[in-house]
């Protein structure tokens, strides 16, 4: 239904390069953070898993027990991604005597590179370089390569850039609601890390530190709440709806250059349903102009609106709320500051907003912008004048219908509302279903 945390994540300007260098004079950047001991100079003989394996199902991922030492004994080893965890991967070709490792990416990681804690010298590679690495291996007599630590990259361009592991809309609950909301960072965060656990999180790992890489969704939420306590501490009275909506309508979905965000796994320009309204940006969420907010009473609308029962509503409210039967729900009404359309059946969909200025008098005028002409947006009125800090004004979208697209397909826009001095941005997702 309505979640407020990010479940899609940004890289940052930060890499942990190690580089892939074979026998053919080619070398590819990977990613690691391995440090110990360096590999010989000169490059060694290199395997793929599916030649030092009896297992044909799980020996290619380095599975436990599935690598046959005698084949893979002083040599560099290439494990395919997914299956199993890559750090265990390095611990299983470190037993079967491999000295270093290279992990090909699979299609659906794309150009991710994620830092891994590795036992062993060993790098992370993406999908271009994989086929490329996979055919070398494959084709060459007698393949050989090496593993070259590379320390710490900065400044790192582009930046941010969808990670391949985020959660992607369309929303499967509720369509109507775009999600994810927005993304943060999340992708190799230096973090303070427990002496109580291994950095690799193997219990054969003896080592132990104070700080620790970590990728995952779970560092994109501490980076969120950290913004979002910051504008709790300049606004004490805002709502965690208003909180988010300023979060929102200040991402940013462009590099400096006005370029789109990218998406890792494809390369391509990132989408609403990808990176939602963006990227969080810290410099501009203190002073938004405007706010969708929302009460307990909009929410439990909404789910009169999705047909709950009473009985469910208390338990999601844990109060005595009940639907209004002689009253009309809809779940457009919920005053999101997204939207989300699904073209089925009607040829004109309506959708109602109230924003509350929280920058003082001013005038907004209202821009729309589409990608395609399928369907025609309008917006009415145009331009929204306050007199006062914290009035509230009202305006409604309507989504006409002027050809149709095959199933499936999606178009992507926005709705900005500008006094000059603020953009308040909305994202736009139009499906045909």
């Amino acid at each position: 239904m309505v979640k407020s945390t990010p479940n899609s994540v940004g890289t940052i300007d930060c890499d942990f390069p190690a580089l892939a260098s074979f026998g053919n004079g080619e070398n590819y950047t990977g990613a690691s953070l391995f440090k110990g001991e360096a590999l010989p100079a000169q490059l060694l003989p290199f395997v793929r898993a599916g030649k030092a394996s009896n297992n044909a199902t799980y020996g290619k991922y380095c599975f436990p027990e599935t690598l046959t030492p005698e084949r893979i004994k002083g040599k560099i080893f290439m494990c395919e991604e997914g299956g199993n965890d890559n750090v265990e991967k390095g611990e299983v070709v470190k037993a079967a005597g491999g000295l270093g490792m290279i992990i090909a990416n699979v299609p659906d990681y794309g150009e991710e590179l994620l830092g891994y804690a590795f036992n062993l010298p060993a790098t992370t590679v993406g999908r271009k370089a994989s086929d490329i690495i996979r055919h070398y291996v494959m084709t060459d007599p007698n393949p050989t390569a090496s593993v070259v630590i590379q320390g710490t990259a900065v400044n790192v361009q582009p930046s941010p850039v969808l990670a391949a592991f985020s959660s992607l809309g369309p929303n499967s609950i509720t369509p109507n609601i775009l999600k994810p909301d927005l993304i943060a960072p999340g992708v190799n965060i230096l973090a303070a890390w427990t002496g109580a656990v291994e950095p690799s999180g193997l219990a054969s790992d003896t080592r132990r530190v104070e700080f620790n890489i970590i990728s995952g969704t779970s560092m994109s939420c501490p980076h969120v709440s950290g913004l979002a306590a910051l504008l709790k501490s300049v606004h004490p009275k805002w709502s965690p709806a208003a909180i988010r909506s300023a979060l929102m309508t200040t991402a940013c979905n462009t590099y400096s250059d006005r370029q789109p965000l990218l998406d890792i796994a494809t390369v391509e320009p990132s989408t609403p349903f990808g990176h939602g309204a963006g990227h969080v940006s810290p410099t501009t969420v203190i002073s938004p102009g405007l706010i969708y907010d929302l009460t307990t009473q909009d929410y439990i609308d909404f789910l009169c609106a999705l047909n709950y029962k009473s009985s469910q509503i208390t338990k999601v409210s844990r109060g005595s709320y009940a639907c209004d039967s002689n009253k009309t729900y809809s779940v457009t009404d919920l005053n999101y500051l997204s939207f989300a359309v699904n073209v089925e059946g009607s040829n004109t969909y309506k959708y109602t907003r109230t924003v509350t200025s929280v920058g003082g008098a001013g005038s907004y005028s209202v821009k729309v912008i589409s990608e395609t002409t399928a369907v025609k947006i309008s917006v009415e009125p145009p331009v929204l004048t306050f007199k006062e800090v914290n009035e509230k004004k009202s305006y409604s979208v309507t989504f006409t219908v002027v050809s149709s697209k095959p199933s499936g397909s999606n178009s992507f826009g926005g709705i900005e509302w500008s006094d000059g001095k603020h953009v308040v941005a909305s994202p736009v997702a139009i499906s045909w279903t």
